[in-house]
Order: structure tokens, then C-alpha cells, then sequence
């Protein structure tokens, strides 16, 4: 599955960047934290803020880069109509 990312500002608070994951069909699927340095959990990881429709009752999983939380919402998301 084919996604586009587009960079935002997130008010986590503490971590704000962030990323918008689309599908194909330019529908949000997902909102990506992207944790700092100094995070204690996963520095420099990326964290499932939210994720919408069939994924949004999951954990919020941490991931170690962008390619593997794709790689997770491709395979947790609807597939796209297109």
C-alpha cells in the first residue's frame, strides 16, 4: 500500500513532531509522534498518536522508523478502493 506523509506540528506537549499518514485515497489513517533524543521510553523512535478507522481500538505502538510504521499500518489497514 501506498502512502502519503505530510510533516505537522503535533501539541503533545513535549515531542511535536509529527507526521500525517494517507492512504491512497487521501484518507488520514494515522497520526506519527516522532519522540526526541531525550526521550526515556524510545529516543528518536516514532509513536502511533492516534490511528483511525479498524486500527483505532489497538495499542499505540513504537516504532524504530518511518518504513516500519508503514510497514505496520499496511498490514492493520483497510485496503484502499483505488
Amino acid at each position: 500500500m501506498n502512502f502519503t506523509l505530510q510533516p505537522v506540528r503535533v501539541g503533545t506537549g513535549s515531542d511535536e513532531e509529527g507526521m500525517l499518514v494517507f492512504d491512497g485515497e487521501q484518507r488520514l489513517l494515522a497520526v506519527l509522534t516522532h519522540l526526541s533524543r531525550q526521550n526515556e521510553v524510545a529516543p528518536g523512535h516514532w509513536f502511533l498518536e492516534v490511528a483511525f478507522g479498524r486500527m483505532g481500538g489497538v495499542d499505540h505502538p513504537i516504532f524504530a522508523d518511518l518504513d516500519a510504521a508503514q510497514g505496520w499500518i499496511s498490514r492493520h489497514s483497510p485496503p484502499c478502493r483505488t
